[in-house]
């Protein structure tokens, strides 16, 4: 059984952070409400209580028993964590003078605990929290200090497994050894051992698709982009040809991706069914122009399209579905249980509606560990480095009106933008590209004549998740050279402009 650490969270911004550092470490880790029951097994080996916006002297404040906790195994307290065990060991929590909020040194750390192993004095760290430890708890003992806080780290002795507090974030990346002290945490005190990997991982979850599915047939919905291919293969290489799929060309992909994926899909000897839904989906997105309306056609139209599939097939009693851990984890709230996973990431309703179990071998990983598994898996690069694509497709990056004139306009322009990203090199630098059809007209010229014909926006952003993004930093020759081959080529189009918003506040799509 995989050894693993259990992140309790209370709201913090940076707990997949915490999550992400430790995966990095080829260790599993589950992040979950404090609320939750924790379940005291052999693979648990440690527990990290998050950060919060939350004061510990708030009438209503998170509350969790670590003395209760601490019996079993160590505990690591970040921020809040660090001073809710504080206050529940005896000492005391104000208000600071001034919010302590970014970057501090160590001035002093005494090396003989283990959590600092190799983190020298001058260290920096990142700082986030408007209380602050005023007075220890009963026999803790201060292990770091800054200039401006006496108790930037602590540990208190006399316990039955060890229990240490950070007033810092390690997690983040300003804190220029916080991965170490993560490290120190999770495979020195904890004795993980570094063998949550790729391949483990694929072995693991094949065993577990053939004991959940045995020799029932799964139906699943691909769209060509790296979660639902990785989890198709995973799935396929469990059940064979009983993992029936389903690619619909809904007449919002990029150029030519219908054809082009589908001949891949039959490459990796997927049992693959291609529908061509494109008029359906024309047919009721006319006259519509709202976002939200827009959206929800297009779900409702692959749900319909999809059962009708679905039904020309019998026996037919799981859904295969590329959930990712970020889509998990967004859909429980810590302020309260929820069980709603994004809509625009899966078959939204679909196995209520068609009363079939779920198969998600990728629940448990983030984006950039799902393209570690596909590389394991021996996937082509142009599966597992693929941008990612909103599930309505161009319908959301056609702002207004949807229509099949608009459609082959902007499939044109888009497919010369990322012909010249990966022409320079710069399509992998780039977490997500795609073009955007405005509902404008400008006036042009064009030779001797005057034009009035639509504006596409360029975007282009870096991330890691997608949970935040910042705008890419295209050479100007590069941009210059895209915009003039999409006036030159594409009639219909005499403006371009490139995006330069971030997220937040911008968002990524624009509808």
């Amino acid at each position: 059984m995989t050894e693993k650490i259990l992140i309790l969270d209370f709201g913090s911004q940076y707990t997949q952070l915490i999550a992400r550092n430790i995966r990095e470490l080829n260790v599993y880790c589950e992040i979950v409400p404090y609320y939750s029951n924790i379940v005291y097994d052999s693979t648990l080996k440690g527990i990290i209580l998050s950060g919060s916006p939350s004061s510990v002297n708030e009438e209503n404040s998170p509350m969790v028993d670590i003395h209760s906790m601490n019996s079993k195994l160590p505990i690591l307290g970040i921020c809040y964590g660090a001073q809710l065990t504080t206050k529940l060991y005896g000492g005391k929590v104000e208000k600071s003078s001034s919010r302590e909020y970014g970057r501090a040194k160590l001035s002093t750390i005494h090396h003989e605990h283990s959590i600092l192993d190799g983190i020298s004095e001058d260290n920096q760290v990142w700082m986030s929290h408007a209380d602050t430890i005023t007075q220890l708890a009963d026999k803790a003992v201060i292990i770091a200090e800054t200039n401006s806080i006496p108790v930037a780290a602590f540990a208190i002795q006399g316990t039955p497994n060890p229990l240490i507090g950070l007033q810092f974030h390690p997690e983040v990346t300003h804190s220029e050894n916080g991965k170490k002290i993560i490290e120190n945490f999770v495979v020195g005190i904890c004795q993980c051992h570094h063998e949550w990997t790729p391949a483990s991982y694929i072995h693991e979850t094949i065993e577990s698709i053939k004991q959940q599915v045995g020799d029932q047939k799964v139906i699943m919905a691909l769209s060509g982009g790296v979660d639902s291919t990785v989890a198709a293969t995973l799935i396929h290489k469990a059940i064979g040809k009983n993992l029936y799929c389903v690619f619909v060309d809904n007449g919002l992909l990029r150029k030519n991706e219908f054809k082009q994926v589908m001949e891949d899909y039959e490459q990796l000897g997927l049992n693959i069914i291609g529908v061509d839904a494109t008029q359906l989906f024309y047919d009721r997105l006319k006259g519509v122009s709202d976002p939200e309306g827009k959206r929800k056609i297009i779900g409702n139209s692959f749900i319909d399209v999809f059962q009708e599939e679905a039904l020309k097939l019998k026996d037919i009693h799981f859904l295969g579905q590329g959930t990712i851990y970020p889509d998990v984890i967004e859909s429980v709230s810590v302020n309260g249980p929820s069980a709603t996973i994004k809509s625009h990431h899966n078959v939204g309703g679909l196995p209520e509606k068609m009363h079939m179990q779920l198969v998600e071998p990728l629940r448990a990983l983030f984006k950039d560990e799902v393209r570690r598994i596909g590389k394991e898996l021996g996937l082509k690069d142009s599966f597992i480095q693929r941008h990612p694509f909103p599930g309505p497709g161009l319908g959301i990056r056609i702002l207004g009106e949807v229509t099949a004139e608009k459609v082959a306009l902007l499939q044109e322009a888009d497919a010369i933008y990322i012909q010249h990203l990966l022409d320079h090199n710069l399509y992998h630098t780039i977490w997500q590209a795609g073009t955007i059809l405005l509902p404008v007209q400008s006036v042009g010229v064009m030779g001797d004549e005057r034009t009035y014909e639509f504006t596409v926006a360029l975007r282009g952003v870096t991330s890691v998740d997608g949970m935040t993004a910042d705008w890419a930093h295209i050479p100007y020759d590069v941009l210059a050279s895209i915009s003039n081959e999409i006036i030159n080529k594409v009639k219909g189009i005499n403006r371009v402009v490139y995006d330069i918003s971030s997220k937040p506040p911008a968002t990524i799509e624009w509808e």
